[in-house]
């Protein structure tokens, strides 16, 4: 049964390959589904508006930290979860969160202790909103589970009367009063569909983070590029038993390691235009 209860924001750039598929699996949850669109330049704004969507248009970024909380703005419900459009609902996550919503209308959120003593007579908290696990899905055939990518706990459900702000940096999060919750079944990420995106991603993305650090006057000199790398790629290879994913998951590990050396790279060159 659809909840009429959330509204579900698609976060989109160009991503006409991805939309039809993402509203879809949003449909398991609300037939309430609003698209942020970064001044797509494809058929993704068509296709959103052609498969049932609402599609608002915010000034293109790079990253989508800065139009997070201009979506929450846009609903008009009580609950909104967020995903970005290389991710997907299941059947399994829609009716579990079709099932914290109830039981929070129920236990009178309006009160973040309701007073409902649960056995033993501990007071039951009713969270406001709620972490995800997500599945980092390598090119749509590849579950990494070892690395550091499960469970990759997001954010991603959230009260709109107790959201406050999300700060705009890069990998920012949002300012939630009340409880934070943690549900069982996760979103798919279906991320890095090649090498070629991945590489371009990097270009973007670490030119960015390496924005935030020289502006936080951190210092790099070339040992500091040999230190991340390695300390990168012993963190998810070795620690966290990287090397299990087989040949994708070690792929996908020196790819990180890369792209921590290249944020670095990009600082050492800001510092020395200086």
């Amino acid at each position: 049964m659809i909840n009429k209860n959330i509204s579900i924001i698609i976060h989109t750039f160009n991503d006409e390959k991805n939309i039809v598929g993402c509203i879809k699996s949003a449909n398991l949850l609300s037939d309430k589904v609003i698209a942020i669109d970064m001044e797509s330049s494809d058929k993704t704004v068509d296709l959103t508006e052609k498969n049932g969507a609402v599609a608002y248009s915010f000034p293109k970024s790079n990253y989508v930290e800065p139009a997070r909380e201009f979506g929450i703005s846009k609903v008009d419900s009580n609950w909104v979860l967020i995903l970005d459009s290389d991710e997907r609902m299941t059947a399994e996550l829609a009716n579990e969160i079709k099932k914290v919503i109830d039981a929070g209308s129920h236990s009178g959120l309006s009160k973040i202790d309701s007073g409902v003593p649960r056995r033993g007579g501990v007071p039951r908290i009713t969270p406001t909103h709620y972490k995800i696990p997500r599945k980092n899905i390598f090119g749509k055939v590849k579950w990494l589970k070892h690395g550091g990518w499960w469970p990759d706990y997001q954010i991603r459900l959230i009260n709109k009367k107790y959201f406050r702000s999300w700060p705009k940096p890069i990998h920012s999060f949002p300012v939630i009063s009340g409880n934070l919750g943690y549900l069982e079944n996760p979103i798919l990420h279906y991320f890095h569909g090649d090498l070629e995106s991945m590489v371009g991603k990097t270009i973007v993305f670490e030119d960015i983070e390496s924005d935030l650090l020289f502006k936080a006057q951190k210092n790099v000199n070339t040992l500091t590029f040999f230190r991340k790398f390695m300390g990168e790629l012993y963190r998810r290879l070795i620690r966290n038993l990287g090397f299990l994913d087989g040949e994708l998951g070690i792929i996908e590990l020196i790819y990180q390691a890369f792209s921590k050396t290249i944020t670095y790279i990009y600082l050492y060159e800001k510092g020395r235009s200086l």
